[in-house]
């Protein structure tokens, strides 16, 4: 038995935000994400940052397809502009250019080698991961 629909009734709202809605949606989660990782980063007095929090509660939400949809198109933005994200260390680096002649070395060394280490993780992680999905326990 079906209900009859007046003419006056405004139609349904979709279960999908339309195309043109979705980086904003995007945004809006990636930033909820963050805000709750501060949240609890700070609530619980995590030794992790709030946006690394954040970042492991989005990990598990991307396997919602309806998240992916949303994220990707802010993600994608947010790559396209990355260049624009930088401006603001630059000018960091300008205005401590004293505490780089004093320090500059050891920052550099600091740099190279928290770098290699965070490659040699990464390589450590894929090679567990590949050997995990080739079946050898």
């Amino acid at each position: 038995m079906s209900v009859p629909v007046r003419p006056d009734t405004p139609p349904a709202r979709p279960a999908v935000p339309s195309a043109a809605n979705l980086p904003l949606l995007g945004f809006t989660l990636l930033l909820l994400c963050q805000a709750v990782g501060e949240a609890l980063s700070r609530l619980l007095h995590l030794p992790f940052p709030g946006p690394v929090v954040g970042m492991m509660l989005l990990l598990p939400a991307l396997r919602s397809a309806w998240v992916r949809a949303a994220v990707v198109p802010a993600a994608q933005f947010l790559l396209a502009h990355l260049a624009l994200l930088f401006v603001p260390v630059g000018v960091g680096v300008m205005a401590y250019v004293g505490l780089l002649a004093d320090h500059g070395f050891r920052l550099l060394a600091v740099i190279a080698l928290s770098t290699w280490a965070g490659m040699a993780a990464t390589l450590w992680a894929l090679r567990w991961r590949s050997r995990d999905e080739d079946g050898q326990a």
